[in-house]
């Protein structure tokens, strides 16, 4: 393969910038600029030179094949955080006859080298775009291998079962112990129930990835954008006593607690014979619909016909008099805290729900993995043996161990150069 550098660090101004080797030729290249360096995984400092030109002064670390990110050949530089000396590092590297990695390529290479599996890899790309607390901790049980470890243990059990049953139609006319098929039916069964388990947890855990949506619906002059610039501690939307002033969406993103939410100001909800007002009107019908939750806001308390089951209901305008339930004002801030104490506790035990399973991909393989499973136990021994081959077969293409060419340019194109 090429070997590949790249900034690892963000391009711009710094304390220090970082530029990352990969590849057949990572310690030659460096030793070329630095000298040797013999010592694998220990920095040193040295001057870098590209023949008489001292391009800087950096910490050089080089790992050996085996014992890197990428699984190759690794050499890091650390030089001062000024452009004109990394680009005149990539200049030197260039004419070394080295590449400049492409998004994610690290990564790939990582991931075809055995480093990580797919699932780790996408459990990566959650951790570079995570925004919360919530996210983080999230992303990293998935960087930690939990989600592959956990389809080589339901594989385990398969491969097991498969011997179980392999053994009683190789030996079906010698004497097999009774409980052998007894055994293979209870591993077969805890597989399709840890699957559903996983499945379970699939769209708690797929929207925690992704972030709550909550919406704050209501009339006209209820307060929605006020309450939305409170939340946000900013204008974020035009505050106006002329009814139907929003009249598209507007979104505010923030960590509640550690909880991506993303709170959606609608228009309020009225008839309207202005075309734009009502187009307004019904895109936020339709958002409020799709949202994770809503709080409805009213001047008198009371839910529109727009509120569900599961709506917050808010009196507003608390400044100009309370009444029974909860009362808030986006003007003076009274009752948001409580409100935004509400949202979270609603929220966070969604965000109980979620579990190592996160994305589409890794969802589908799993339903074709207990798709396979859900055949009669009755069925002939040779069936049910392919059966369990198939679903094995699923459980490896969740993490990567076959099939997963079709996914890995979807997958990296999403990281940053020089990861």
């Amino acid at each position: 393969m090429d070997t590949i550098f790249a900034e690892a660090t963000p391009p711009g101004r710094g304390g220090v910038s970082v530029v990352r080797l990969s590849g057949p030729k990572a310690r030659a290249v460096l030793e070329s600029l630095a000298g040797p360096v013999a010592t694998p995984r220990m920095a040193a400092l040295r001057a870098l030179r590209d023949g008489e030109d001292l391009i800087d002064r950096a910490l050089v670390i080089w790992f050996e094949e085996g014992h890197s990110f990428t699984g190759e050949e690794v050499a890091e530089m650390h030089l001062h955080g000024a452009p004109v000396i990394a680009n005149r590092l990539a200049q030197a590297l260039l004419a070394r006859g080295l590449r400049r990695a492409e998004a994610g390529e690290f990564s790939n290479r990582a991931f075809l080298n055995g480093r990580m599996d797919l699932a780790e890899a996408e459990g990566l790309a959650d951790l570079l775009s995570a925004e919360t607390e919530a996210q983080r901790k999230l992303a990293m049980r998935a960087t930690e291998g939990e989600l592959g470890r956990k389809a080589d243990e339901l594989r385990a059990k398969l491969v097991r079962a498969g011997a179980l049953i392999e053994a009683s139609i190789d030996f079906a006319d010698e004497e097999v112990p009774e409980e052998v098929p007894a055994e293979a039916l209870d591993l077969i069964e805890a597989v399709r129930s840890d699957i559903r388990l996983m499945l379970a947890g699939y769209p708690a855990t797929e929207r925690l990835r992704q972030g709550y949506v909550v919406a704050i619906i209501g009339p006209p002059n209820a307060g929605k954008s006020t309450l939305l610039n409170r939340i946000g501690q900013r204008d974020i939307a035009l505050v106006s006593e002329i009814a139907g002033t929003t009249r598209d969406i507007l979104e505010l993103h923030t960590d509640l607690r550690g909880l991506p939410v993303t709170f959606l100001d609608t228009a309020g909800l009225r008839e309207s014979s202005d075309p734009v007002e009502a187009m307004g009107v019904a895109r936020g019908v339709q958002k409020a619909a799709e949202a994770d939750l809503r709080i409805h806001l009213s001047v008198d308390g009371l839910a529109g016909e727009a509120a569900k089951e599961d709506d917050i209901i808010v009196r507003a305008k608390a400044d100009l008099g309370r009444g029974a339930g909860i009362s808030i004002s986006g003007l003076t801030g009274e009752g948001v805290a409580e409100l935004l104490d509400l949202v979270y506790d609603r929220l966070r035990v969604r965000a109980a729900a979620s579990g190592l399973v996160g994305h589409k991909r890794q969802a589908e393989a799993l339903q074709r993995a207990l798709a396979a499973l859900e055949v009669e136990y009755s069925t002939a021994p040779e069936f049910l043996a392919e059966a369990l081959r198939q679903a094995a077969q699923a459980l490896a293409m969740m993490v990567g161990r076959v099939g997963a060419e079709d996914y890995l340019d979807e997958i990296f194109s999403s990281f940053c150069i020089g990861k």
